[in-house]
């Protein structure tokens, strides 16, 4: 079975809502997309564990849902979350993330040497990611973080932070929507550079894209999107954004979200892989074969159908061997190229 390093999921917000987190993490309970049993039969070896500010009225509310079935859309984006809720619940999602590695199943990861280590344990590598700054009142607060554990950092979710500008859920739509990033968010960039921590530019708005491709000495990386030439959805790509993710050595991480997936933008699951390759494709062109891998958005956004959970992803991989993709190619995008650019990012 072919491995898969996976560049986001959401399941420290499911975690942080059951009575324990760890044992959610070893036995599963039947919903959501990710848990040990399912990660193992699945050949997830590791990835992103996103830490995220929930919010009021988001894409996965029932009356979002049900507009982001029907393009056009346009969602508003949410008010910014305040830093005395952000905090509390950062340090929850953390705190469970780390009460799973206390189960000796799962490596809260620092360095490629570890992913590499904990893939050959047979436990899970994981990543502990921030998926919006709320919690950061300063660029230096990621010093804090960095001594405990984080090593990837998204800016912004789809909500403004002091730190910059988010994309909306809107289809179609441009992701050049709003001002670029704050001095604030300039200085975030230089602190996360000096820290080595990586960027993850997905959610954030085009003109904050090329703010941070401007400030960064880093590969420009997008853990969790697709390629808008494909589906327009504002949280996609444009190829002038690929290019330059090209030109830094960087790498996009393919999401599994239907709407951002789907041609038609519509938020509905479909059957088989076909949108997923199309976008592949199109990635592969734009970026190379050591420039694409997998962000899976499992347990963050809803998924096609073949792949409602993670133990479903030897599917994927059968479906890219079928559509012409050798070994040497779907093990590049299942694992290797993640680990190639944390290397280059994270140094030694």
């Amino acid at each position: 079975m072919i491995a898969v390093f996976d560049g986001h999921n959401d399941f420290l917000q499911r975690a942080v809502t059951a009575p324990d987190a760890a044992a959610l993490w070893a036995r599963g309970d039947g919903t959501g997309h990710l848990d040990l049993p399912r990660a193992r039969a699945g050949g997830f070896a590791g990835g992103f564990f996103a830490i995220w500010i929930p919010v009021e009225d988001g894409p996965n509310d029932p009356a979002a849902a049900e507009a982001m079935e029907n393009p056009p859309f346009s969602m508003p984006l949410p008010p910014p979350a305040p830093y005395s809720a952000a905090l509390p619940h950062a340090m929850a999602q953390a705190s469970a993330l780390m009460a799973m590695a206390r189960s000796g199943t799962l490596d809260i990861v620092r360095s490629v040497a570890d992913i590499r280590r904990a893939m050959d344990a047979g436990r899970i590598a994981a990543i502990l990611h921030m998926e919006g700054a709320e919690a950061l009142d300063t660029p230096e607060a990621l010093y804090l973080w960095h001594a405990m554990g984080l090593r990837s950092l998204g800016p912004v979710w789809s909500r403004p932070t002091r730190y910059g500008h988010g994309v909306p859920f809107a289809f179609p739509a441009s992701p050049d929507i709003g001002d670029g990033l704050t001095q604030a968010g300039r200085d975030l960039v230089r602190v996360a550079n000096a820290l080595r921590i990586m960027l993850d530019l997905s959610h954030l708005n085009e003109a904050g894209f090329w703010d941070v491709a401007r400030l960064s000495d880093a590969p420009l990386v997008a853990s969790h999107s697709c390629a808008h030439a494909i589906s327009a959805s504002a949280r996609n790509l444009t190829d002038r954004q690929l290019d330059a993710i090209a030109d830094s050595g960087g790498l996009v991480g393919l999401n599994f979200a239907v709407s951002f997936l789907r041609e038609d933008g519509r938020r509905l699951a479909f059957q088989g892989f076909e949108p997923m390759l199309r976008h592949l494709d199109h990635l592969l062109n734009r970026l190379g074969e050591n420039g694409v891998a997998l962000g899976s958005d499992f347990d963050g956004a809803l998924v096609p159908q073949d792949l409602a959970s993670v133990d479903r992803l030897p599917g994927l991989i059968d479906a890219m061997r079928a559509h012409g993709y050798d070994n040497g190619l779907i093990r590049k995008i299942a694992a290797e190229n993640w680990l190639s650019v944390l290397d280059r990012t994270w140094g030694g």
